[in-house]
């Protein structure tokens, strides 16, 4: 009986096997299918470039279109990384085929730092002489930021919009009240009085050191987003604060009370102006090309007739031991710059740098090898979302550092973070716990029991080596006293514009500016002259779909999705997994957790 269980069990799994592979055989062959019958984009005369944010998601790094995850949200999400998302704006510009730029911002996914490179290259579409016409119906923040930089911005006049214009913010999660409940004790060590990393764990408020880096990192980047909108609508930033703050901005006639769009319009009324603008004699002779097909119809998989590369490393994710693919990984992203550095035709490379932090050790692996090529070719630094404690560490000692304004950069701190589960185990649960060990603290990383002084000051002991480590490397990378920065650093988060004036980048600048400036650095600053090869390589729709049937589900999703603490449990997923991996990744250089603005 037991032997007929086993070969029925067997069965079962074989022709599930089977039946996902006939599955994914298929998916595939439909899709060569379709793709050989569909002829790459055309781009015809006068056509205009249609740029949607709804559809359109500006990442890092160019990437393959994940058929599965397209399936499963029902929605056709196009990528392209910033990079190509701007050589494509800046070579539309000087495109006689391209007569001007139709942004729909409405239902942006992208975050503020990708909205801020974008904005500067369609404002410098603009001023090569071509327009940008922009049409909005229910602006967020986000959407409205970046629609306001056309020339004309028209919004819809049919009543019942949702308008979100309010300014940027964000959470601030505490859950101490519920582990209490719980029975769950957090140690938390760490140095830096700003470092808040593991702080909702251990109190329900924020200290004020906190709040006091939250109010002035949020004032900050709505500074510089409001300086921006209130100079491409021609009014004062106390304007459009006062429209903001007093709550004007509710209605289509509030918007155009307040500057804000230029005229309230119908969708035939847009589609009249669009066709006027394309010099069509009706709306259904405008020829648009989305950017994403743009890209691919004039510059991708157009052989580059120069030799020489200039290499651009996207340290994109969370900054974790091991070889993992999807984040920034010590010993993957060890083994890619290594082969960067012995590559002769990388005369520079541009470290792309999106990361919150993560694990010291794999922050350490990281820098090490960049430190090597650093010795012999120009390194430089350009942030996008974040460049936060991990994120910081590997990038500080480049030759030259370009922030994005709204980045969020510094976090000089260290923490570690242990729960103990004995209160759980015994009043919640009713399960007693006994410990058998060879060695006073063998059982010190149960997470059964808490920490005694001496186990807590072991642990404060590597928290304060680690952090006197990172603050040197920042000292001498950055040319500045110890005890400047320790003053700067206890964990604090700056801003891009903050951290310029603080001395922890050198230039405000896009990715763009970042790889002009390498150019420059290897002694050619015609960039026509470079091939600009990314790394890692994105994978292919194949290995995405061969990862997807290798992954294993064991418990490690966010339970928490769809809730308050969404963002807070991201921050941490990896957390778990690392600590079973021993004392070295219990401690960290992170953000405290994810901030979304959009």
């Amino acid at each position: 009986m037991k032997n007929f269980l086993k070969m029925t069990l067997a069965v079962i799994l074989g022709l599930l096997v089977v039946t996902i592979l006939t599955t994914v055989i298929t998916f595939g062959i439909i899709g060569a299918a379709a793709s050989a019958g569909k002829s790459a984009p055309q781009v015809s005369k006068n056509s205009v470039l249609r740029i949607d944010l709804s559809k359109t998601l500006v990442s890092e790094q160019t990437l393959e279109t994940n058929p599965f995850e397209n399936l499963q949200s029902g929605m056709n999400l196009k990528n392209i990384g910033i990079w190509d998302a701007v050589q494509a704006i800046n070579n539309a510009s000087s495109d006689p085929s391209i007569s001007f730029i139709y942004l729909k911002s409405d239902g942006n996914i992208n975050s503020l730092a990708p909205l801020q490179e974008l904005r500067k290259a369609l404002s410098n579409f603009r001023a090569g002489g071509k327009p940008v016409i922009s049409y909005i119906e229910s602006p967020g923040t986000g959407s409205y930021y970046i629609a306001s930089v056309a020339d004309k911005v028209y919004m819809s006049s049919y009543p019942g919009a949702t308008t979100t214009i309010l300014g940027l913010g964000s959470q601030m999660i505490f859950i101490k009240d519920l582990l209490d409940k719980l029975g769950v004790n957090v140690q938390l060590i760490r140095h830096g009085k700003y470092k808040s990393a593991g702080e909702m764990f251990v109190r329900n408020s924020p200290s004020e050191e906190n709040l006091e880096q939250y109010r002035v990192m949020i004032n900050s980047m709505w500074g510089t987003t409001a300086e921006e909108i209130a100079a491409s609508r021609e009014i004062s930033t106390s304007e459009l604060n006062s429209c903001i703050d007093e709550l004007k901005l509710c209605l289509p006639e509030d918007f155009l009370k307040c500057k804000l769009v230029d005229e309230l319009l119908t969708k035939e009324e847009v589609k009249d102006k669009l066709a006027t603008f394309a010099m069509a004699e009706d709306f259904k002779d405008v020829k648009f090309i989305d950017l994403t097909d743009y890209y691919n119809a004039r510059l991708a998989n157009v052989p580059s007739k120069a030799h020489k590369k200039i290499a651009v490393i996207y340290a994109n994710g969370e900054i974790v031991d091991g070889a993992d693919n999807k984040e920034v990984a010590g010993d993957r992203f060890a083994s890619i710059i290594t082969k960067v550095r012995s590559d002769s035709t990388v005369k520079a490379v541009v470290l792309r740098v999106n990361s919150p932090g993560g694990s010291v050790l794999a922050s350490e692996k990281i820098r090490t090898e960049l430190d090597l090529l650093k010795e012999n070719k120009p390194l430089i630094a350009s942030y996008g979302d974040y460049a936060a404690s991990g994120g910081y560490w590997i990038s500080a000692n480049c030759d030259k550092i370009f922030s994005d304004a709204v980045t969020l950069t510094g976090s000089i701190g260290v923490f570690g973070m242990i729960p103990d589960f004995s209160r759980t185990m015994k009043d919640i649960a009713h399960v007693n716990v006994t410990s058998v060990t060879s060695n006073r603290h063998g059982d010190m990383f149960s997470l059964m029991r808490p920490f005694d002084k001496a186990e807590y000051n072991y642990m404060q002991r590597s928290i304060e080596d680690i952090y006197v480590r990172f603050t040197t490397i920042v000292s001498e990378a950055r040319d500045l006293d110890w005890d400047y920065v320790d003053s700067i650093g206890q964990g604090r988060v700056w801003t891009g514009s903050d951290g310029l004036e603080k001395g922890l980048v050198d230039e405000i600048g896009t990715l763009e500016d970042a790889i002009h400036y390498a150019a420059v650095c290897a002694g050619d600053p015609e960039l026509a002259n470079w091939k600009v090869s990314a790394y890692p390589k994105p994978l292919s729709q194949m290995e995405m779909v061969l990862e997807m049937l290798g992954e294993k589900k064991s418990g490690e999703e966010n339970v928490f999705a769809g809730t308050a603490l969404e963002d807070v449990a991201g921050a941490f997923a990896g957390w778990a997994k690392m600590s079973r991996e021993g004392k070295a990744d219990l401690v960290f250089a992170r953000l405290p957790y994810d901030v979304d603005i959009r």
